[in-house]
């Protein structure tokens, strides 16, 4: 089965890399040339502000833990996500495990991760609605509109289930477990029937929750900022409503091709075909796209680097905890 995102991941760089050569290599890294390294500085600057607010979307299902680690957690999330091959579940894990690693425990840190997700896309719908006004109103003859509302329409349906799935889906873990008795069956229950507790106390705070919805939703419009300053640095300028009818629905189109790793060769279409309806030339939207992958390369690798490091002494500490242990036992028997 690993396999297989592998194969969809490689046939996705093929589509990439043959985008790129036939609108002209040339002609692309001149496109993202013209933005220049200090637009793209900016732009990662941009980037890592917008993170520390998505962390602070997630802190506000934490109270009481540290706000400045829950913002660390949440850009080990995203690069584990974006900016390693074949590992965006891996990015959750990640996340999961920095944010434990600030003083909440490993149920919270799960629940709070779930509910974040969860308010992430139901922001993610909520900008893709305005996105899609957004576009009628500047094309109103677009064809494009009818299939992303029907798509819209099914996605809220899947989150209101994925809700009502978190909050009332799991009450029958303690019948599960009188049914199964003892043992590890039981013991898996248990530890379910604490995930739903830890579900059932965030889910209780009504504010957090509200918090956190506004949070993300002013990300992903915020998030509109990045290619707006890149097209106005390269200098084919749109207005800052066309550009976030393109990012909601790119986004959209991304979050759909979740089985393609990091939606490789399929975001680069879709730049296309939607930065084509706005005047957009193919060499700048596939520049655009490559200028979001190696935004992501430099602000992930590096982070998840540190994480490597602090993770790596951890461990090298408990090893040498457990090291001077045993060789106290052994000098008592001694």
């Amino acid at each position: 089965m690993k396999s297989l995102p592998l194969a969809i991941a490689v046939f996705g760089v093929a589509v990439m890399v043959a985008l790129v050569a036939y609108f002209g290599a040339g002609a692309v890294v001149g496109s993202l040339l013209a933005i220049g390294v200090p637009g793209f500085a900016a732009i990662c600057v941009i980037h890592l502000g917008l993170t520390a607010v998505m962390g602070l979307a997630w802190w506000s299902l934490l109270p009481g833990a540290p706000p400045g680690w829950v913002m660390w957690a949440r850009l080990v999330r995203d690069s584990g996500a974006e900016a390693l091959p074949l590992s965006q579940v891996g990015g959750y894990v990640l996340g999961g495990r920095a944010v434990s690693l600030g003083g909440v425990s490993g149920t919270r840190a799960a629940a709070s991760t779930i509910v974040d997700v969860t308010l992430e896309f139901m922001a993610q719908l909520a900008y893709t609605a305005l996105g899609l006004a957004w576009l009628v109103r500047l094309q109103p003859e677009t064809e494009v509109a009818v299939p992303v509302l029907i798509g819209l329409g099914v996605a809220v349906m899947a989150a209101i289930a994925f809700v009502v799935a978190q909050r009332r889906g799991l009450n029958y873990i303690d019948r599960i477990a009188r049914i199964l008795g003892e043992g590890w069956v039981e013991k898996t229950a248990a530890g379910a029937a604490a995930l739903h507790a830890a579900l059932a106390d965030i889910y209780a705070r009504r504010g957090g929750l509200w918090a956190s919805f506004c949070l993300h939703l002013i990300c992903w419009i915020a998030s509109a900022i990045e290619i707006w300053l890149a097209l106005h640095l390269a200098g084919q300028p749109l207005s800052f409503g066309a550009v976030l009818a393109i990012e909601s629905l790119l986004y959209a189109i991304r979050t759909a091709a979740f089985v393609v790793p990091q939606a490789v060769g399929v975001q680069e279409g879709a730049y296309i075909l939607l930065g084509a309806g706005f005047g957009l030339t193919p060499e700048m939207s596939l520049a655009l796209s490559l200028l979001k992958r190696a935004r992501d390369l430099t602000i992930g690798l590096p982070a998840i680097g540190v994480w490597q490091f602090i993770e790596s002494g951890r461990v090298w500490r408990r090893r040498k905890a457990q090291l001077q242990v045993a060789a106290i036992k052994m000098r008592s028997r001694d």
